[in-house]
């Protein structure tokens, strides 16, 4: 199955929707976001839709296929044109945008440890949670 996102107002992702890849096949059998696109569009009514991939994270296809879009699109995402990929919500004020993967980074790295933890944003660090 294929997966679209349906691109609302600034660019948020509004709804994703799946199709069966045989939608996506032109007369050569070559699968095409366009007849996606195209068979979305005449289902709903709504124009501006855009393939993204289940497998793909942090612009990783975890299947060793081919990345699509950085990240597998989700309501509230934003869809980022001028790097063709989508962005989940900031979680935090003080996070960090990392362009290669188009995810949300701490300003502070993770404590690389057996310990759980949790961010604080008041104070800029990574708080132990406590079992």
């Amino acid at each position: 199955m294929a997966s679209f996102a349906k691109i609302g107002l600034n660019s948020k992702v509004i709804e994703v929707l799946s199709v069966h890849n045989n939608v996506l096949k032109d007369s050569n059998g070559v699968e095409q976001e366009v007849n996606g696109i195209d068979f979305l569009t005449k289902l709903t009514g709504y124009p501006v839709w855009k393939q993204t991939s289940y497998n793909t994270v942090g612009g990783v296809h975890n299947n060793n296929g081919t990345p699509l879009r950085k990240n597998h699109a989700g309501i509230g995402y934003t869809y980022d044109e001028d790097r063709d990929a989508f962005i989940p919500k900031k979680p935090f004020n003080s996070w960090i945008l990392n362009e290669d993967t188009c995810l949300w980074n701490a300003p502070v790295a993770y404590p690389q440890n057996d310990n759980e933890y949790k961010w604080n944003e008041s104070t800029l660090t990574w708080d132990i949670v406590e079992v």
